[in-house]
């Protein structure tokens, strides 16, 4: 009997196959994933130094790509030099990101942990200046006295237990790097390797872009692959523009924190300023989530403080964002403010502190891939792609018509009496 092959049934046999491997697969991964789990963490701990040396390039680009803008009008202007120019790019990278991570180490991180260890020092003293305070504004008021002592107590004891738990731990970690424990070490290793790696990328950028392209063009179809590498080269526009813009922007808000608190003679500067600095890189609640605790801070430590300090943190906060931001970063992301706080809290509640920081660059890139498909949709169904196009008709028209009916009702009215007439 000779058998006669039906391409329906094996179609069907091989759907059939890869739907049996595939839920098979997901069977013995699901059954194993404590072990994938620590397959992952090994991989990402050898693959660490890789992961510093890429971050520390992608931040250290837009000073590559300045610094060798600058080289190259100064001293290339007739015949221009690449590998010089890139090599002087280069270690002017090097020597800023150096500079930077020095200054930290000097200067800001021996301040912040004095700062930290006054606070804690200081803290029943501080505290009973506060109560005190309270007790003043409410002394008129027994219900209300009485409540305000039971809340003070209970942050009392919140705020001894938090302060008890800190210090032993900033401690512990200092004496781990006086008696240079293991992972401070590896950690130390790992980023020095990194700052290598940085150099190399920095210095052969372009070689690794095109091999990525090459791959990408090699793997795939021509039409995904320029698919493919223009939703990478927007990614990245808009990831590099708003974490590097940010960045600077939130630098230059805490020197301005640091120059403005110093000449009004008020305590915890260099704290206050990084905590300024540090929480304005997150966009629209940045500012409140650094002035709250800031003002409370100064609120223990004097609070004749803390109404100077509000005013010329909101005039800060105006000039930054009125001013400085849009001089540096423009339209980075091309989100409305109503789709940032969407962002922002998508990404505090699936990553945290740091999803606050890059949920509205992560959001953005979403943002432009959905506009684009659904544009090339509708231009396939012969649709306008314009949103005004789609709006309700505006409520003008019904005025007109109003009025027009208003008219037609006098000219009716007119047209009676000389009827009359």
């Amino acid at each position: 009997m000779k058998f006669e092959p039906n391409q329906k049934y094996t179609t069907i046999s091989i759907y059939a196959v890869i739907t049996f491997a595939a839920c098979l697969t997901l069977v013995i991964l699901a059954m194993n994933i404590p072990v994938i789990a620590g397959g992952a963490a090994k991989i990402s701990s050898l693959l660490a130094p890789i992961t510093w040396g890429v971050v520390f390039a992608y931040l250290m680009n837009p000073v590559l790509v300045k610094s060798e803008s600058i080289f190259g009008k100064i001293f290339c202007k007739k015949k221009p030099h690449k590998k010089a120019c890139r090599i002087t790019a280069v270690t002017i990278c090097l020597f800023v990101f150096l500079g930077l991570i020095a200054a930290f180490f000097a200067i800001i991180l021996p301040q912040l942990i004095l700062s930290i260890q006054q606070i804690v020092n200081n803290f029943q003293s501080y505290f009973t200046a506060v109560q005190d305070w309270v007790m003043k504004l409410v002394a008129d008021y027994p219900d209300l006295n009485t409540f305000a002592i039971e809340q003070l107590n209970k942050v009392r004891a919140d705020l001894s237990g938090y302060l008890n738990t800190v210090m032993p731990s900033i401690q512990t970690f200092m004496t781990k790097i006086g008696s240079g424990a293991w992972s401070i070490i590896t950690t130390l290793l790992d980023a020095f390797i990194g700052i290598i790696i940085m150099i190399y990328l920095l210095f052969s950028k372009e070689v690794f872009i095109g091999q990525a392209k090459k791959i990408s063009s090699a793997i795939f179809p021509k039409s995904f692959s320029a698919s493919l590498i223009r939703v990478c080269s927007h990614t990245n526009e808009v990831m590099g523009g708003f974490i590097n813009g940010k960045i600077i922007d939130s630098v230059l808000v805490g020197i301005i924190c640091f120059i403005g608190m110093t000449i009004m003679k008020m305590d915890y500067v260099v704290l206050i300023s990084v905590v300024i600095a540090i929480t304005n890189i997150i966009p629209f609640f940045g500012p409140f989530i650094g002035a709250i605790p800031s003002g409370l801070l100064l609120l223990m430590s004097d609070p004749s403080q803390v109404i100077p300090f509000g005013i010329f943190i909101l005039v800060l906060q105006q000039f930054d964002g009125n001013i400085l931001t849009p001089q540096i970063l423009g339209d980075s992301t091309g989100l409305s403010a109503f789709w940032v706080m969407v962002a922002i809290f998508l990404g505090e509640g699936l990553f945290g502190f740091g999803g606050m920081i890059i949920g509205v660059p992560l959001f953005a890139v979403l943002y432009t891939l959905i506009k684009d498909f659904v544009e090339y949709i509708l231009k396939k169904k012969s649709l306008p792609v314009d949103t005004a196009e789609y709006m309700p008709l505006p409520t003008v028209k019904i005025k007109t018509q109003h009025k027009s009916f208003k008219l037609s009702r006098k000219s009716t009215k007119k047209s009676k009496n000389n009827d009359k007439k």
